[in-house]
């Protein structure tokens, strides 16, 4: 069964202002997710249910936050929340 792809406005704000290589990378690491949904790591605490999966744009490190409805065990959605560099990432993520 394949999953549904959803995503919020903060993500398609940051993938609209990507150069068109980097928009394929992240479209590989979609379909890479949607594959194996808990490919990310699960976070805790106040960042509970969220999964970021780490992968490389340009030589530089970028994280990807997704969530999976209706829970992780047998999601039929992925939310795919946020993109971007490390720095400041989690900050924002709260939020």
């Amino acid at each position: 069964m394949a999953l549904k792809i959803l995503s919020t406005p903060t993500f398609n704000r940051v993938v609209k202002k990507m150069p068109a290589r980097d928009k394929k990378v992240v479209d590989q690491v979609v379909m890479e997710i949607t594959a194996a949904p808990a490919i990310g790591k699960e976070k805790k605490g106040d960042l509970a249910g969220v999964f970021v999966f780490k992968f490389k744009i340009n030589k530089q490190e970028t994280l990807l936050a997704y969530r999976l409805l209706p829970d992780k065990r047998k999601p039929q959605e992925v939310v795919l929340l946020n993109i971007g560099s490390h720095e400041n990432f989690y900050t924002i993520m709260k939020r």
